[in-house]
């Protein structure tokens, strides 16, 4: 064999090796344009999926709110509807005293007697209770005066 022959193919498979650097260098190239392609993808999917569950928390906030305005609103009404059968029994109540304080007078008049009701009574006075005096003990010898005493 002539002596350019194995130049020759060394200078081959060097220009191979080169050409397979290249194409793995524009592999290279378009992975990473995938990868921050599929990056902005994913980021605007983040921030989709992070605006849906702040929508969702707000519905839920909102839903848990309306949700206690209706209790609250049926409570008001329980309580309305409470304080108006008290009231409706106060008045029946007061209806029904009228009517006997009148069934009592009537009573009263028929047998020519004084009225309970109408007569002013007194009230006996309180019996004021005694005021217990405190008697002065002289002090004594030997004993403390703790008003004069000087630490």
């Amino acid at each position: 064999m002539a002596p350019s022959s194995p130049r020759t193919r060394a200078a081959a498979a060097l220009r191979m090796k080169q050409i397979a650097l290249d194409n793995q260098d524009r592999t290279i190239m378009r992975l990473r344009a995938q990868l921050a392609t599929e990056r902005r993808g994913l980021a605007a999917t983040k921030k989709e999926l992070e605006d849906t569950q702040m929508k969702v928390k707000k519905q839920l906030a909102r839903a848990n709110h309306v949700e206690c305005h209706q209790k609250f609103q049926a409570r008001i009404h329980e309580a309305e509807d409470s304080m108006q059968a008290q009231h409706l029994l106060i008045e029946a109540l007061v209806y029904e005293k009228d009517s006997l304080l009148q069934t009592i007078h009537g009573l009263q008049e028929a047998n020519n007697s004084p009225a309970p009701f109408d007569s002013d009574w007194e009230e006996e006075p309180e019996e004021e209770p005694e005021e217990e005096e405190i008697e002065d003990i002289p002090l004594g010898e030997g004993e403390i005066d703790d008003e004069y005493d000087i630490f």
